[in-house]
């Protein structure tokens, strides 16, 4: 078994960061857009051409972003619209995006006072075969870590100033064009604090629903709905706690909501009661035993088969201390990792 993923380090302008990681993980950038077909059921071409309308909006996002896809278009030797492709792979196909479990806990809930914030990833098991650790070293930008899939420039991560970001699927609502979520994803990690988190975020319409779980370096954490019709903010019933899962929770979108994953609402209810025993006492150690935890098996916390998905990594960010836990393969049997950004 390997027990981590690539990581995949660059450095320099938008262009660079792009091509070094095109021509660091070529293979496994092909290897993805395989994948991408496989799972969607629909051709390259037909993705691929859906993917590029989504420019204009991404260049709307950052111009950086844009200049840094057809870095990674050149550095991998596939076409801008693949590599577009790769940045938008639930909207060109219009699916959801698995399950998860997110959490973020501070203050009085952990041993030292500081924020512990992450999630299991819940997966098809095929995505642990393209996933990678990238490492960004931008020029005028904070340095950050970010676990995706090769080619994908934005997903789950951490920045040197303690912003991190988790995110869990949402299911049961109305398709529009809009903003994609994974570049969404990255420029959050370019931001140096929450407040400006939640600026962007209220800045964009999406296309699609998702939960985020967001924190920065000064201790605060926040989590928010977002679907095409707007924001909301949810309120856990700790102070400084929160735990979500796949359905929502906000009294603005529970009725918008037409269907959930099924395991969604027990999968929350055992994390709350698993970090509701610990409050106080929460630390890395005991977060990574939560994460492992069967009840509902096979559709528990940690995740092995129910609606085709298995917990192919989890992450745990050490916001204030600049550190994040990254394992590959499911809680109960995977070997964990520590970065600094």
């Amino acid at each position: 078994m390997i027990e981590e993923f690539p990581l995949i380090e660059v450095s320099g302008t938008p262009y660079q960061l792009g091509y070094q990681h095109g021509s660091q993980a070529k293979g496994l950038v092909q290897k993805y857009l395989t994948w991408i077909e496989k799972l969607t059921g629909q051709s390259r071409d037909i993705l691929v051409q859906r993917a590029i309308t989504f420019l204009p909006l991404i260049k709307q996002l950052s111009n950086d972003l844009a200049s840094e896809i057809q870095g990674l278009a050149d550095g991998a030797d596939i076409s801008l619209e693949e590599a577009v492709l790769c940045q938008v792979r639930t909207e060109a196909s219009q699916t959801e995006d698995g399950g998860c479990t997110t959490f973020a806990f501070t203050g009085q809930n952990t041993t030292d006072g500081l924020t512990l914030i992450g999630q299991n990833q819940d997966l098809e098991p095929q995505y642990e075969d393209v996933a990678i650790l990238l490492h960004l070293k931008p020029i005028g930008k904070p340095r950050a870590l970010i676990f995706t899939f090769a080619g994908q420039l934005g997903y789950a991560g951490l920045n040197q100033h303690g912003v991190a970001h988790f995110t869990n699927a949402l299911y049961g609502y109305q398709w529009q064009y809009g903003t994609p979520h994974y570049p969404i994803k990255r420029i959050l990690l370019e931001q140096d604090n929450l407040a400006k988190c939640l600026e962007l975020l209220q800045s964009v319409k999406v296309c699609s629903a998702t939960n985020k779980v967001i924190c920065d370096g000064e201790g605060q954490i926040c989590d928010i709905e977002i679907y095409p019709s707007g924001y909301s903010i949810w309120q856990d019933k700790w102070t400084n706690g929160l735990v979500h899962t796949n359905h929502a929770l906000t009294d603005d979108y529970v009725p918008q909501e037409r269907y959930l994953l099924p395991d969604s609402r027990s999968r929350l209810n055992r994390a709350r009661q698993l970090f509701e025993e610990n409050l106080g006492c929460l630390s890395v150690s005991v977060i990574k035993e939560i994460l492992s935890d069967h009840d509902g098996h096979p559709a528990g916390i940690c995740r092995h088969g129910a609606d085709g998905m298995y917990s192919v990594s989890g992450y745990i960010a050490e916001a204030e201390k600049r550190l994040l836990h990254v394992r590959r393969g499911p809680g109960c049997l995977g070997q964990w990792k520590t970065y600094a950004v």
